[in-house]
């Protein structure tokens, strides 16, 4: 009897981890129903506390218009018959591959368990090393490039190791089911009413289906939406490229921010003006981030899933009512966090490790990854973004445990709009140094 109970035990753990996705709409999207933007409110009154309208006229009328598109094109075009970044990105088909094939042979036994996870944990490392090899080396890599291409590499990453963790969370169901336990244990019902079951889905297509579908834990049947909507599809797509339906265009604004930020960026090369500087970007930074937020979390990600069909559309949730640091860290990118929580959180949670430990840690892998996003491809090391990720700990203890309701919503958007200026300021400021010299 205490067999039974300790196996279906994890028979269950394994069919919570094997399953992480379900039919749902973003919280942005009509068809959700959700109503709750106070958050939004709060941010308006940060946002008026801390702006001032009449730096954009003050600087076209000082400085004139500063921001070039040529210019700015420019730096995806540079070298336009080699395209390193392209073909870096081309490359990663190999690390796809070598994980398909390893999976394969784990499947059929005829490699073992220790050297699978060898083969898989060389394929993973490599995928780190790599890339970042390439852009530190090859000179015609530009800084946009190699974030494009590095951000490729982080994803895939991420990517894989579900894939690795949930086809051996599928063996491991399939060889206790061989066990000889009760029928009513075997945990069959986790391909019910589905068209997949292991190791039937270590194919090409389902593998390039995963690597394109907007999220990055792995399951053998992603829930699938029953057709695609043109309409919809047509709206993302012109969200994507030109604006909304209310006909406004991102790229204009994302021009005029620009206007509004150059000038302080300008000045902070000078010294003793990087925190009057600071203030100033504040605002233009904040309005750059969210207008991203929006192109990439609702719009981008909503046209990938229609196009494939992808049924889990909560890319994100209520971040904007945060009232506590972790709960914006918890709701603003829900693909990480759900591999966090899955991958990473949760097994550390079963091995005995206790909860601030663990969030901890998360934090640290997320602080090196936002380091590692950044200086690579600015081919300098600072730590500003690492120590910027790690500073998230005790402001998380400080708001919880100080502040709440409005209070800590308000704390978590000041932490937004003045956290991010700082760090920003302070790469531009190093990677001008290193490449035109004093700033005095």
């Amino acid at each position: 009897g205490s067999a039974i109970l300790k196996f279906s035990g994890q028979c269950l753990d394994c069919v919570f981890f094997c399953r992480c996705h379900n039919l749902q709409e973003s919280l942005l999207s009509s068809a959700s129903g959700y109503s709750n933007y106070r958050g939004i409110l709060n941010w308006c009154v940060v946002m008026l506390v801390l702006s001032n309208a009449r730096l954009f006229l003050e600087n076209i009328i000082k400085y004139g218009i500063l921001v070039d598109p040529i210019q700015v094109v420019s730096l995806f075009l540079k070298d336009p018959y080699s395209w390193p970044a392209a073909c870096l990105i081309i490359v990663s088909n190999v690390f796809i591959l070598a994980a398909l094939y390893t999976e394969r042979r784990l499947a059929v036994g005829t490699i073992s368990e220790t050297t699978g996870m060898i083969l898989h944990l060389f394929n993973l490392t490599s995928l780190l090393i790599f890339p970042s090899a390439s852009i530190l080396t090859v000179t015609s890599i530009t800084p946009v490039g190699g974030v494009l291409s590095l951000g490729t590499y982080t994803v895939l990453f991420l990517k894989l190791y579900s894939y690795m963790d949930s086809n051996k969370w599928c063996r491991e169901i399939r060889h206790a089911k061989a066990k000889r336990m009760t029928r009513s244990y075997s945990c069959k019902y986790i391909t019910i009413n589905t068209n997949v079951s292991y190791p039937g889905n270590l194919t090409h297509r389902d593998m390039y289906y995963f690597i394109f579908a907007p999220t990055l834990c792995y399951q053998l049947n992603f829930p699938r939406s029953p057709r695609i909507r043109k309409r919809f599809l047509i709206r993302r797509l012109f969200e994507m490229v030109r604006g909304n339906d209310q006909k406004h265009c991102p790229k204009i604004l994302v021009v005029c921010v620009f206007q509004w930020m150059v000038p302080s960026v300008q000045n902070s090369m000078k010294p003793f003006q990087v925190c009057i500087n600071t203030e100033t970007l504040t605002v233009p930074n904040h309005l750059i981030w969210l207008i991203f937020f929006y192109w990439f979390f609702h719009s981008s990600l909503n046209f990938v899933a229609e196009l494939l069909q992808f049924g889990d559309r909560e890319f994100y949730r209520d971040w904007w009512n945060s009232e506590t640091v972790t709960y914006f860290w918890a709701n603003w990118n829900i693909p990480v966090h759900k591999w966090c929580l899955r991958h990473f959180y949760k097994p550390m949670l079963r091995k005995g490790v206790n909860k601030f430990l663990a969030q901890t840690a998360v934090f640290l892998a997320s602080a090196f990854f936002h380091e590692y996003l950044v200086s690579v491809p600015l081919k300098m090391f600072r730590l500003w973004a690492f120590m910027g990720m790690m500073a998230q700990v005790p402001l998380a203890w400080f708001v919880s445990r100080f502040l709440n309701g409005n209070y800590g919503n308000a704390a978590v958007w000041m932490s937004l709009i003045i956290g991010q200026p700082i760090a920003v300021l302070m790469y531009v400021h190093d990677y001008y140094v290193i490449h035109y010299g004093s700033t005095t």
